[in-house]
């Protein structure tokens, strides 16, 4: 995919066993100029990861809930590139009471901090930077990582909640942004062994099922299938496509019951 001079931000780039590095990866041999975001404590291990890809990016401070932030790098983007084609919302968070099984018992300054920063905190990004996104010549692409929503998993909690508060969110920016060509798309992602998963109680319970029962396989050391297909959305190619949830899952999604292993033959 040729992604020559398309100017991206990525958020959420820890480690290089993330998605958003894998998509910063990707989009730097496709041709692409980046430039990723962290905050807090995490920025020197952004900054560190930095180093690994082709071409070291520079890094800005963006913490999603000051809105003092977003318009700092909303002022930094026009100095220096005078648009932005793409952006990868790669934010989540839940405190840990909000996690592994604590549904019932999870208070609301917790539910409320998982949406706010998982959920409400695209529409916070897409808006403090919709005037550069207005400008990108094939139309501004917002796209956000997200988990299927339309089921209760185990462990995942007021996450599955605030997820499925991202989707709602996705459908509405695709509404409001429009009249502006701009999109707003998710990609829904298979589990991976990333950091954030690790964080997650319990987190083979729900992935153990993908590597078994995906009718593609799936690979939870694999980020590269939802790099690609990310790729796909932040290019010119999706220029019709907005509100959409691309599902990156092997096929897990499209199942109604698990996969009968076939018959072993007698010899």
């Amino acid at each position: 995919m040729d992604l020559t001079d398309r100017k991206l931000l990525i958020t959420g780039v820890l480690t290089d066993d993330s998605i958003a590095f894998a998509v910063a990866k990707a989009a730097q041999e496709a041709g692409a100029e980046i430039v990723l975001t962290s905050f807090g404590r995490p920025m020197r291990l952004t900054q560190r990861v930095a180093r690994r890809l082709p071409v070291e990016p520079d890094v800005l401070e963006l913490d999603v809930t000051e809105p003092a932030h977003i318009e700092a790098v909303a002022a930094e983007l026009s100095s220096r590139w005078g648009r932005v084609d793409g952006v990868l919302h790669a934010i989540a968070f839940a405190p840990e009471d909000a996690l592994g099984g604590n549904f019932l018992n999870t208070p609301p300054e917790s539910a409320e901090m998982a949406f706010r920063i998982s959920a409400y905190s695209m529409k916070s990004v897409a808006v403090g930077l919709l005037d550069l996104l207005k400008a990108s010549p094939d139309g501004g692409s917002v796209v956000g990582l997200d988990f299927d929503a339309t089921r209760a998993w185990p462990v995942y909690d007021w996450m599955g909640v605030a997820k499925a508060a991202l989707e709602s969110v996705n459908r509405y920016l695709a509404r409001d942004l429009g009249a502006h060509g701009v999109r707003s798309n998710l990609i829904a992602a298979g589990p991976l062994r990333t950091i954030a998963a690790k964080g997650i109680g319990g987190f083979d319970s729900i992935a153990g099922h993908w590597e078994d029962q995906a009718p593609l396989a799936w690979d939870l050391g694999d980020a590269g299938p939802v790099a690609d297909a990310t790729l796909f959305l932040l290019s010119r190619l999706s220029r019709g496509i907005t509100g959409e949830i691309i599902h990156v899952d092997g096929g897990y999604h499209a199942l109604g019951a698990p996969i009968a292993p076939p018959e072993v033959a007698e010899a």
